[in-house]
């Protein structure tokens, strides 16, 4: 089924729940007029349903290959790579020095997700080279921002980023990948990297690696890692390409999803090259600093994976409810003289129900968040800047970690829709959902969000953002309750007190478990660690019934104006679902976080 980009729904979300117009108002964005975001939008959507989505289910069954250490990926990956970055895509949201055009992240993040639903595995290596742009840019050298952003801007180069090693996983203080000082500024880099995505590959002329590595003389643990930027080819002063360098994929990974995304195995320090025995690298930023400078590659790419999860649900709910309608089976519940379209039987309509609005709310949290970052970043005044630096970093757990859970539940339901033909690849629902289940895993489990949600994002400021949302979400449901002066020839519009009950009480469920988390992480940190997943998952499914919350007050109040388009009769019906059907799982997890940890940690772990 063709993919369409879903343009009403992430214009509504732009310009009336994460406020696009305050975000033009800030400085640099005098020249992001409405017609320039329309512009951007749809030519964004012709580009990806056009060139990028056709090839997500071929490459699927045709996927990268490799072959004496030369990777070629699936059949049409490369020529709509090119249509990708000559039409200036990969360097939306970086600055314009440096090639880019400097549009804000809450207009870029609808062009991420665009992509990602067209094909994730396409959108993994701009993913990723978005993640090398802000390293350089925040940790780099001027000589090193001069000589590699601009062309990982253009797209004549990518980026990686190196982390995991065997022996290591998500354990980066196990990092053992050697780096040896050169004395002339260079480092030659001993090691072997995994699950590299697009380590190797045919889509641009060079590859730049982040990796992280240890000095000879380094500490143990976390704080003994330093970073280093490695290319495929050096790079000579001019920026035209040297000699090959001694970093070679050995091996690609043969996986449940993203088949067409090369994930290498790479190996550093081979002697394969033409540099001799050793990767040539040279230090971004500080030694021994090399996590917390990675971090911000990391952060970058984790808020990026919530959005593929709203991308990858997207994709999952037009197909699943394309097929909903076309599929004749059985006669309808209440009678009727033949079998009917199967989006006629109750049941699956609760299916697509919850696809929509899980997926809905999932991209109002993640565009809300993107307008948080554009004002810590281009706000004039410093409090209002840290203020939302701390809600953006707070939101970022959440949205990975719920987002990309989410689309987990979103396209497994996909498949029950399509019942049996859902598992049949042919139809192409099951490739979602085997896309999808990588989302929760990379970049970070849900169970490291929610260690991060736990502890650097509610603990370490006992809470404070975190009730300050909290109290935002209390003006919502008072507007809820309120009427519009308009509202007395629409009356039946007006009555909201449905959402506002559900929203009361996902609120004071949000409440009891900050307040638990604050109170007993230190005291009890085992305890409130066996809940933090359900913590992560409370706090969005409330952050999701927040927003679609809000989206109700924006609809009663322009429905009660005489406002009736399809449009929003749709979407105040989406958030009556998602507030009376999703938002009060947050119930049965506030008692698991509460009171189940008993339960989690009463057996030994060798009784298991």
């Amino acid at each position: 089924m063709a993919f369409v980009a879903p343009l009403r729904d992430i214009r509504f979300v732009l310009n009336e729940l994460a406020g696009l117009d305050k975000v033009r108002q800030l400085p640099g964005g005098d020249d992001i007029a409405p017609e320039i975001v329309d512009a951007v939008l749809e030519e964004n959507a012709r580009l990806l349903q056009d060139a990028v989505a056709p090839l997500n289910h071929p490459a699927d069954r045709q996927p990268a290959t490799l072959a004496g250490g030369v990777v070629t990926t699936s059949p049409g990956f490369k020529a709509a790579f090119r249509e990708f970055v000559t039409g200036g895509w990969q360097g939306l949201s970086h600055p314009t020095e440096f090639g880019g055009q400097g549009l804000p992240k809450l207009l870029a993040t609808p062009c991420v997700e665009n992509l990602n639903a067209a094909s994730l595995s396409f959108g993994l290596c701009p993913l990723l080279t978005d993640g090398a742009i802000e390293v350089l840019l925040t940790a780099g050298t001027p000589a090193q921002r001069a000589l590699y952003v601009p062309r990982l801007v253009d797209g004549t180069w990518t980026g990686t980023m190196n982390l995991t090693e065997p022996q290591a996983g998500s354990d980066l203080s196990q990092v053992r990948t050697r780096a040896v000082p050169q004395g002339d500024g260079t480092y030659r880099l001993f090691g072997q990297k995994i699950y590299i995505t697009y380590g190797e590959h045919d889509l641009a002329e060079n590859i730049v690696h982040m990796v992280l590595a240890r000095l000879p003389d380094a500490p143990e643990g976390v704080k003994g890692i330093s970073l280093f930027m490695v290319p495929k080819f050096l790079v000579n002063d001019d920026g035209s390409l040297g000699a090959r360098n001694d970093v070679w994929c050995a091996s690609l990974e043969h996986k449940l999803g993203i088949k067409a995304s090369p994930t290498a195995v790479l190996l550093y320090g081979d002697n394969q090259g033409d540099v001799g025995a050793g990767a040539v690298g040279t230090l971004i930023g500080t030694e021994h600093r090399g996590l917390e400078t990675m971090f911000i590659m990391m952060n970058a790419a984790r808020f990026a994976v919530g959005v593929q999860g709203v991308a990858i649900s997207e994709r999952a709910m037009q197909q699943a409810v394309s097929y909903a309608r076309d599929r004749v089976q059985s006669r309808a519940v209440e009678g009727s003289a033949g079998p009917v379209a199967i989006v006629q039987h109750p049941d699956v309509r609760r299916n697509l129900m919850t696809m929509r609005a899980l997926t809905q709310a999932s991209r109002a949290m993640a565009y809300v968040a993107a307008g948080a970052f554009d004002f810590a970043h281009r706000h004039p005044d410093a409090e209002t800047r840290q203020k939302n630096q701390a809600l953006y970093e707070y939101m970022v757990p959440i949205i990975k970690g719920f987002a990309t859970e989410m689309a987990i539940e979103v396209t497994s339901t996909g498949v029950q829709v399509h019942g049996g033909m859902g598992f049949i690849e042919e139809t192409g629902a099951a490739q979602h959902y085997r896309d999808a289940r990588i989302l929760a895993i990379y970049e970070g489990t849900t169970a490291i969000q929610a260690n991060d949600l736990v502890g650097r994002k509610t603990v370490r400021d006992q809470g404070a953002v975190a009730r300050g949302v909290i109290a935002a979400m209390r003006e919502t449901h008072a507007a809820l309750l309120s009427t519009p002066a308009t509202a007395a020839a629409h009356a039946d519009l007006a009555d909201l007190s449905d959402i506002a009950r559900f929203l009361a009480t996902g609120i004071a469920d949000l409440e009891a478990c900050v307040d638990y988390v604050v109170r007993q992480a230190k005291a009890q940190p085992r305890e409130v660690h066996a809940g933090s997943v359900p913590y992560l998952m409370l706090s969005g499914y409330v952050h999701g019934g927040w927003q679609m919350a809000r989206a109700a007050v924006v609809c009663r109040d322009r429905m009660a104006a005489g406002d009736l388009e399809p449009f929003l009769t749709g979407k105040l019906a989406t958030a009556r679902f998602y507030c009376s059907n999703i938002l009060p799982r947050a119930s049965a997890l506030r008692t698991a976080i509460l009171e189940g940890s008993a339960g989690v940690l009463a057996l030994d772990p060798d009784q298991f």
